[in-house]
């Protein structure tokens, strides 16, 4: 003979949907969400910011594009002094591997006439720089001297650098498991050392100038001034996006060769506002998962006590019944 319970209808007032939380008890959840992050905004509101004032005396470099004759030597250089693969293959793109490249633009002089123009593209090192400002972990931070340098030992691979950045330069590592970012950082270590950077160095037709900002910018407006009709009267850089800390000059309008057309204010600000509300949202969504999985919690913890108690209770009456106990 086996023995067996026999259950009998479970009490009316035994709720077995289990629903997980009525619509008052969600906006509790929310609204404890929003205190919390009231409180996290109030301590950290400040915490992304750019890196601060720049040194006067900060160091630049001058790309004269009338005297570039596409030679890739700076390119070369560039791969040779950072260690990146294939050293002696020429550049067609800045990824992981180039940290800069030689682009060339078919373009029309002001006459009208057909024109090849060799563009030297890498990390323009902004004066104010917006990818600084987009990192929320400090893996990028802006050289009083100049460069824009970047501590992969910090970096966690959000990538939020590349949307900021209004050129594009943050290079993604893709085949690397730690997802870290490359760039041209203006060579910070030659130059501590006392050296120009590579490209400079590299340079045989002296299109790359490497010296104080200040006097780059004075030697680039002098230039123009003294060669009529060979350059636009603008110098790349001086004031786009705030300024940076490579410098442009050329035959041509810039928008024609490519550089995005920017105005003079600064865009960290607009990084830094998006970048804390970055947290917010994450948190938001963090907040009210944790508050949705404690009141389901404790409402399916309850649900199942009164499940089991009327199991319970039906089991014991089925058990009397069957026995011939009526009391």
């Amino acid at each position: 003979m086996t023995d067996s319970i026999h259950l009998g209808a479970l009490p009316e007032n035994v709720d077995m949907t289990c629903p997980l939380m009525s619509r008052r008890t969600f906006l509790k959840g929310i609204a404890a969400g929003a205190g919390a992050l009231a409180v996290t905004a109030a301590a950290g509101g400040g915490a992304i910011a750019s890196t601060g004032p720049v040194d006067p005396n900060a160091m630049a470099m001058l790309v004269d594009l009338t005297r570039c004759t596409g030679c890739n030597s700076c390119a070369l250089a560039c791969k040779s002094t950072n260690e990146r693969a294939e050293p002696t293959t020429i550049p067609t793109k800045i990824d992981a591997n180039a940290y800069s490249f030689v682009d060339v633009r078919e373009v029309s002089d002001v006459h009208g006439a057909p024109l090849k123009v060799f563009v030297k593209r890498q990390c323009m090192n902004c004066v104010d720089p917006a990818c600084v400002s987009a990192c929320t972990v400090g893996a990028l931070t802006k050289e009083p001297g100049g460069p824009v340098v970047y501590e992969s030992s910090k970096c966690i691979g959000c990538r939020y650098c590349q949307y900021a950045c209004p050129y594009g330069v943050p290079a993604y590592d893709w085949d690397n498991p730690l997802g870290l970012i490359h760039k041209c950082e203006m060579c910070a270590d030659r130059q501590a050392e006392g050296d120009e950077p590579a490209c400079a160095e590299a340079c045989p037709n002296g299109a790359i100038r490497f010296g104080k900002r200040s006097m780059l910018l004075a030697e680039a407006k002098a230039t123009i001034a003294s060669n009529t009709g060979r350059y636009v009267n603008h110098v790349y850089g001086e004031h786009e996006a705030g300024g940076a800390s490579v410098l442009y000059i050329g035959p041509v309008p810039f928008a024609a060769l490519g550089f995005p057309v920017l105005g003079d204010e600064t865009i960290t600000h607009h990084g830094e506002s998006v970048m804390r509300k970055t947290p917010i949202v994450a948190l938001t969504m963090a907040s009210l998962a944790a508050a949705m999985q404690f009141m389901t919690g404790r409402r399916a913890k309850h649900a199942h006590g009164e499940f089991v108690a009327a199991v319970e209770q039906s089991a014991d009456v089925s058990n009397r019944t069957a026995s011939g106990d009526h009391s």
